[in-house]
Parts: C-alpha cells; structure tokens; sequence
C-alpha cells in the first residue's frame, strides 16, 4: 500500500507490558514486524498515518491494555531527530531487505530442476504481505515481480496444441453446458467466465450424466470429454487455456480459484477459501443448484469488479 503524499503525517505506538508478560510482548513485535512498523531508538514504533495504519495500531493497543500493559497512538507531524527524507529511506532499507530475500529464493527456484511443491505459493504469499507494508516504493519490487512472472512461465508453460489455439468460439454461442448438481467454487467460476468471455447467452443444465444432454458441453464432469481438470488445472484453469482468455484480472481469479478448489496452496491466494464456505453454507442451507449457480456467478463478477 503506498503513500503518495508528499507531506505524509506519521502515527506512533509507544507501549510497555509487564516483564512476566514475555509471550505477550513476543506477540506485540511480531504483529508490529507484520505492519511494517519501524522501530525508534528513542523508543516507540513508527508508521505512516494511513486508515488501515491507524486501525492496525489502535486495535494493536488495545490488546495490550487487555494484557495489563500500557499504550498510547500518537499522531505525529514530524519526528525532530530524523527528518521525513531519512524515515522514508528507512522503510524503503526494510523492504528492500525482504525484497532481496524474496529475489535469493526465486533465483533459486529458476535454478533448481526439482521445486519444492507450494514453494511458489509460498513465495507469492510472502511477496503480497510484502508489497502491502511497501508504502515507499521500494525499487526492488519491480525485479521480484518480473522474476516471479519469469518462474511462473516455466512452471506453467502453455499446454495448448495447435488443434486447441485455433478453437473457433463460435462454435460455443448459444449453448447448453452441463455440469454436475451442488456446483462449488471451480464450477460457478467456470459457469461465470462462460458467461462474461465465451458466450453471453450460454444456458446451464445439472446432472450426474452428461449423456442425457448429447448437444451439452460438458465441464468439471466425472465422465470423459468436455472441459476439466487436466493435469494440475483446476476447471476454470483450462477454459481459460482453451479459450485463450488473457484477462489479467481473470488471471488473479485462476489462482484463487486453483488454490481454493485443489488445495495445493501453488499461488498462495487465500481470498477464495471464504468464497468456497459460502457456497458451501449456502448448499446446507437447500439452495437449488441454479440459484447457487446464479449466487456464486454474483460473487465472482464482485471479485472481478473489486480488481
């Protein structure tokens, strides 16, 4: 998240807890280390005064009052031993250290033959919680993002044949497409991206056998055929090769969807779990499966939109 104002304004935690507290004081740093705050030699733990700044450091406040300690948030113009120039700098030092660890591991990763299962995600995670306390804009972001674009390509090379990229859409206008009842996060996603980049008018039928509907496109069917999970792609991953669907936004959905359908953790994208127990709460609670269809096709289009 970064500050573009130049005259930025700062909000410092200054805190003290009792010494048998020890556990809760390891807590109180590293949920300091997680905001990204820097710490003063004179005492006290800095951060630029932003909305979510200040609600992290008030709630942060309050739990350590909650712990028998003492804390205050103070709003702060200027701090008159180090000059705003010299603040800044050392957040951007901060990130830029976690920047060049989050560089030495992707290198690696481009090195290495065999990667660790998840390293990526992994990475990715770690490089989102990063760039959410970059709030100078360190220059070694752009490096550590083109290096995990780079990684991502030689992970996920295009599967697609020849046969498959010159795939006519117009053969899926107006069609039936059929998939099986209680659809989950992968299917009302796939049913959503059906509808925004393949085919407008596109109509959805339920059902164990596909056979039933010989003139249906199949998708995430147990039977062969149609579209689905092929080798580590989730559903939606594999329309979105098909169809050649270069969206970047749509390209964030796929991971979230990904890592919410297989659970592999490969993008690090948490934000599709809550979406998955929705529908799941939804399905308890005897939502026809159209409806659960058209609910989360809503809360796809909202994630969309929200990019």
């Amino acid at each position: 998240m970064s500050v573009t104002d130049d005259s930025v304004s700062w909000i410092l935690l200054i805190f003290n807890l009792p010494a048998k507290q020890a556990s809760e004081r390891v807590e109180v740093w590293r949920k300091l280390k997680r905001y990204g705050a820097l710490p003063l030699q004179s005492g006290g733990h800095l951060l630029p005064n932003t909305p979510h700044t200040l609600e992290h450091l008030e709630w942060l406040a309050a739990v350590i009052r909650k712990y028998k300690g003492q804390a205050s948030v103070l709003h702060v113009q200027s701090v008159d031993d180090c000059p705003d120039v010299e603040l800044r700098r050392r957040f951007v030092d901060a990130r830029s250290k976690d920047y060049e660890q989050l560089q030495s591991e992707l290198k690696k990763l481009l090195k290495s033959r065999t990667r660790p299962a998840g390293a990526l995600g992994r990475i990715r995670k770690r490089f989102a919680e990063v760039s959410v306390i970059d709030f100078f804009n360190s220059p070694l972001r752009s490096r550590v993002e083109a290096l995990l674009a780079q990684v991502e390509r030689v992970e996920n090379p295009t599967l697609e044949s020849q046969r498959q990229a010159q795939r006519v859409r117009k053969e899926y206008l107006n069609r039936t497409w059929i998939t099986r009842p209680r659809p989950g996060i992968d299917r009302v996603s796939s049913a959503w991206l059906i509808t925004r980049f393949i085919d407008k008018n596109a109509k959805f039928v339920f059902d164990t056998d596909a056979s039933r509907y010989p003139t249906a496109v199949p998708f995430d069917m147990f039977q062969s055929g149609g579209f689905g999970h092929r080798g580590d792609d989730c559903t939606f991953e594999t329309l979105c090769r098909e169809f050649r669907i270069r969206d970047t936004k749509v390209q964030a959905i796929a991971q979230i969807v990904h890592d919410a359908d297989l659970e592999d953790e490969k993008f690090g994208r948490a934000e599709g779990v809550g979406l998955d127990r929705v529908l799941v709460g939804w399905a308890k609670q005897d939502v026809g499966d159209d409806e659960l269809r058209r609910r989360g096709m809503q809360l796809i289009e909202g994630l969309y939109s929200a990019y």
